[in-house]
């Protein structure tokens, strides 16, 4: 009779294969192991029989875990694409962080008259700089939402497109936190991006800004 070379497990559930697979590294220690077993008897009754094997007794045995290499594989995939997309996301934010102080300053190269009313009638610097500010914040509170609500549609639709291919309608998501955590991000870099034209626009001086034309 030929032995088998191989043995093919197949458990029913991701507990059951860590206990395979606890055995199987119990198995292959050094030291005495305990192993129970069922020996059918002539009559036909089953014996329960216990008995203790040493590292000499045993055969190692070499296991290929194939699920673990395939979810190994799609985790080595999907950090790929996400550090890809947080590079891309970081360069994004650098270049809107950009984009937006231009802008504001050059905001208030065109409001210059403006500031320089505001100063003659008796408008601080720091309220100046308030006002570029409070705009720079609500720049970005509005893009922040407008980005979680795009967000929040793309994911509906990926959903439902997933959902139809592989039965799974809850795949692509965000949660409250991290879009709390999006809006926030978006209105610090904006008011960031606003502290520099906002200075420059309270220490213009209001003479020379009424004369502005």
């Amino acid at each position: 009779e030929e032995l088998p070379n191989s043995i093919s497990i197949y458990p029913i559930d991701f507990e059951l294969k860590e206990k395979v697979l606890e055995y199987m590294k119990a198995w292959n220690k050094d030291g005495d192991i305990t192993v129970k077993y069922d020996k059918v008897l002539e009559d036909g009754t089953i014996e329960t029989i216990e008995k203790t094997l040493t590292k000499a007794e045993r055969s190692e045995i070499t296991h290929t875990d194939t699920l673990s290499l395939v979810i190994e594989m799609i985790d080595t995939m999907i950090t790929i694409v996400t550090t890809a997309l947080i590079a891309f996301t970081a360069i994004s934010l650098v270049v809107s962080t950009v984009m937006i102080g231009i802008i504001t300053y050059v905001s208030v190269v065109e409001r210059t008259k403006e500031i320089g009313v505001i100063r003659s009638l008796g408008g601080r610097k720091k309220d100046v700089a308030n006002l570029f500010n409070a705009e720079t914040f609500i720049i970005g509170l509005v893009a922040g939402l407008i980005g979680i609500f795009v967000t929040y549609f793309i994911s509906f639709i990926a959903n439902i497109i997933i959902g139809k291919l592989t039965g799974i309608y809850t795949l692509v998501g965000l949660r409250w936190n991290q879009a709390l955590i999006m809006v926030t991000i978006s209105v610090v870099l904006t008011l960031f991006s606003g502290i520099i034209p906002s200075r420059s626009a309270a220490n213009m001086d209001p003479v020379n800004a009424l004369r502005t034309e």
